[in-house]
């Protein structure tokens, strides 16, 4: 009996191991499987560093031009709204003067790039938030809106004093409009720089929105 009982153990036992041994497998991935997961988590990961890392890169590319283009329209009001010349050698009951308030387009040019610096004050709060959380949609969509509104205004400021100022420096002589920049020599200095510093504001809001686009594609 004990004899019988013994190989009963036995066969019992080898029966449960062979079992184990089929069912193994069945609970757990192959090793080629289990390598090609953790290659592919790490990949993702990899993927995902290198994606937030570009799109930080650019959001701080993006605030410096941010800056620059904020020192180019500050330089295009001030300089234009502080250009005033009185011809010295008349009397002072009898002189010309030329400011920027007399023509209604270096008004609009002051009032447009002002408009221009206030808004690029408070874009700044919104371009950190892009450097902090680069995957924000929300606020580079409002910054690209408002940007490309702030090309069309200081083309337009920029286009309409660029006018005045040619006329200033060449005149027209269909019109009988004569040039002035001989006579009134630093208010046609002072008006083509801020002019042409209203130009770099422009190009750098343009340069705003083609950096934003880009951050917004870039998966």
């Amino acid at each position: 009996m004990s004899t019988d009982s013994t190989r009963i153990d036995v066969a019992e036992t080898e029966m449960t191991s062979r079992e184990a041994k089929g069912k193994a497998p069945l609970l757990a991935d192959p090793p080629g499987q289990v390598d090609r997961k953790s290659r592919g988590f790490m990949g993702l990961r990899r993927h995902a560093g290198r994606g937030g890392g570009y799109k930080r890169g650019i959001a701080i590319f993006d605030f410096v031009v941010r800056l620059c283009t904020l020192v180019a329209a500050i330089a295009a009001t001030a300089t234009m709204a502080t250009t005033d010349e009185t011809l010295p050698f008349f009397t002072q009951f009898f002189q010309f003067q030329a400011s920027y308030d007399d023509l209604p387009a270096f008004q609009f040019f002051v009032v447009a790039m002002a408009i221009a610096c206030v808004y690029l004050g408070l874009s700044i709060p919104l371009s950190i938030v892009s450097i902090i959380r680069p995957h924000a949609v929300a606020a580079r969509m409002l910054l690209i809106f408002f940007d490309l509104g702030m090309v069309v205004l200081t083309t337009a400021a920029a286009s309409s004093a660029a006018a005045i100022v040619y006329l200033a420096h060449v005149g027209n002589s269909n019109a009988n409009w004569l040039s002035i920049c001989q006579q009134f020599n630093n208010f046609c200095q002072r008006t083509s720089g801020a002019v042409v510093a209203a130009f770099l504001a422009m190009l750098g809001f343009m340069f705003l929105v083609v950096l934003s686009a880009v951050i917004l594609k870039k998966p």
